[in-house]
């Protein structure tokens, strides 16, 4: 998967993985257009548990932000992030 991303990357989102962990990565993220965050620029971190993809991924964002899914530590707050809700099914779609 982390091949993929770095050769194929998604259009306004750059990740890359720490030079010293390879589960840990750098993500950048452009505001969509037409929406409140357009050309705001998104810093957030990104680790994969070993568990991966059996575990969900941790996110969190080091921008600050105002966001309902989003709380005050920067970590992404929706349900299918959660241990019980999580399904490897999820990261085999690329959500």
């Amino acid at each position: 998967e982390t091949q993929r991303l770095l050769a194929e990357p998604v259009p306004g989102i750059k990740a890359e993985p720490d030079e010293s962990n390879a589960r840990y990565f750098h993500v950048v993220i452009a505001g969509p257009q037409d929406s409140p965050f357009e050309g705001g620029t998104f810093k957030l971190e990104l680790f994969l548990p070993e568990e991966y993809p059996m575990a969900a991924p941790k996110v969190r964002f080091m921008t600050k932000i105002y966001h309902p899914n989003v709380d005050k530590l920067g970590r992404i707050c929706l349900d299918i992030l959660k241990a019980r809700a999580w399904t490897r099914l999820y990261a085999m779609n690329n959500i």
